[in-house]
């Protein structure tokens, strides 16, 4: 018989509170709701029972209302509804949960969640494992991790070649809307080797929800959990989710797995970190965000990577929105100097037609070093250099400055980036490449140069 969730368990508990006006056993106290605002509701009565993050159960004439501890005083709290706060009155009972925790289980692969950790797929409700698990834990120690050693199979060639990734590294997709991010990240979640999936979606647009899992994810879906938090959800939810997906990932991490956790999109977490910080009276520092925002950030991004040595492994792709395709803003500064890397998508690139839309010259893996052996580096930056050449004289070409002969470097760019150019073209549903050098060598020696 399936266990009913911890979750589950508060909300009845807060249903017999909020009709008998009556403690939770295992709560002894209760406060009073002073104050209701936009950005928050007042709470009288619990500050000294209570820590920031703990939960608040909100009695209605309906179902109780859930909210997070965002602010503490002396004599009140500032709490933030998880969901809509329409329903609670002043006077309304409150009564202290604790913090929010999950119980974990093997068998939730291939179901859809929300950020509660509630069945979103309109399945049977989730088995419950035996170790609760809260989603503010620490990054393992610097000292005690682990040495990442091993190279991933990701099968998209032009990542495998010129960004190549290792088990227990983080890297950021860095793109404008439209450049085909959720296109390369599923396809990035086919790659070979992990034992365990988990898909945070944030923000995304709710008919997309559904798109993206049977269209674009496809079979992939069947081995990935997926935790979703759509942009109509409160700034809670979308905070929630990718804390309940890293804490996912963390536990089997930690039962020795090699767990490949996609985000899509950080930015949105750090735009309703940013919405509950400005709730709580924090001032806006940079373009709008308050500075508890670029501490939460590296708290999130720090948690992926390798676990304890003997342990296992979180390799983190997390996908970054750069607002009007702008790659130094804050956010985006901030999560690009965290991670291990960066592929950035171009918009000029998409607009070639060319996919995946990654900018060859603006990506760098870190741990490239380590991925590659001596043969595979050389050929890379040879690649990289022609390229770079191939870029800086396209003005002069287009203007018919340039002529044959004249340039023996130049001419080889000339003969063969186009043809690199192809071979790097990989739709989303083209098979996975086994041997991204091996393609690139065909491709170069046999496909037709191109004008």
């Amino acid at each position: 018989m399936t266990a009913p969730s911890p979750l589950a368990g508060l909300v009845r508990l807060a249903k017999v509170s909020a009709a008998a006006r009556l403690p939770f056993a295992f709560a002894r106290v209760s406060g009073k709701v002073a104050a209701i605002t936009p950005s928050g509701i007042t709470v009288a009565g619990l500050s000294p029972w209570l820590k920031l993050g703990d939960l608040v159960s909100l009695a209605t004439h309906g179902d109780a209302v859930l909210a997070e501890v965002i602010r503490l005083e002396a004599g009140e709290a500032l709490v933030k509804p998880l969901a809509q706060q329409e329903e609670v009155a002043l006077g309304a009972a409150a009564v202290p949960l604790g913090p929010l925790h999950f119980r974990p289980h093997a068998s939730w692969k291939g179901r859809l969640l929300n950020a509660l950790g509630e069945p979103a797929d309109g399945g049977p409700p989730l088995p419950q494992g035996t170790e609760a698990v809260t989603l503010s834990q620490e990054a393992p120690a610097a000292m005690s991790r682990g040495v990442i050693s091993e190279k991933v199979t990701t099968g998209v060639r032009v990542v495998d070649v010129f960004t190549p990734l290792c088990f227990g590294q983080r890297i950021g997709i860095f793109a404008g809307s439209g450049v085909g991010k959720s296109t390369l990240l599923a396809m990035l979640s086919r790659a070979s080797g992990f034992d365990m999936v988990v898909i945070a979606l944030v923000g995304e647009r709710g008919r997309e929800v559904r798109e993206f899992v049977e269209k674009v994810l496809g079979d992939a879906a069947r081995n990935a959990i997926l935790v979703v938090a759509t942009g109509d959800e409160s700034p809670m939810m979308r905070k929630l989710a990718p804390q309940l997906a890293t804490a996912i990932a963390e536990y089997f991490r930690d039962q020795g797995q090699k767990v490949l956790l996609i985000m899509d999109s950080v930015t949105r977490y750090a735009h309703a970190c940013r919405d509950i910080a400005m709730a709580a009276g924090e001032p806006p520092v940079a373009r709008g965000f308050p500075p508890s925002v670029f501490s939460s950030l590296p708290g999130l991004l720090e948690r992926a990577g390798p676990g304890p040595e003997g342990q296992g492994s979180i390799t983190g792709i997390y996908a970054v929105l750069v607002d009007g395709d702008d790659h130094n803003d804050p956010v985006a500064d901030t999560i690009r100097g965290t991670l291990d890397g960066h592929i950035v998508l171009s918009r000029a690139i998409g607009e070639q037609g060319r996919y995946p839309a990654v900018d060859v010259q603006a990506s760098l893996s870190r741990l490239a070093p380590i991925a590659w052996t001596a043969a595979e580096r050389a050929a890379a930056n040879d690649l990289r250099r022609l390229v770079a050449r191939y870029e800086d004289s396209r003005d002069l070409r287009a203007l018919g400055g340039y002529q044959p002969g004249q340039d023996e470097e130049l001419d080889r760019a000339l003969l063969l980036v186009p043809r690199l150019y192809g071979a790097l073209i990989q739709p989303g549903d083209a098979p996975p490449s086994v041997d991204a050098f091996a393609d690139m060598a065909e491709a170069l020696k046999r496909a037709p140069a191109k004008g």
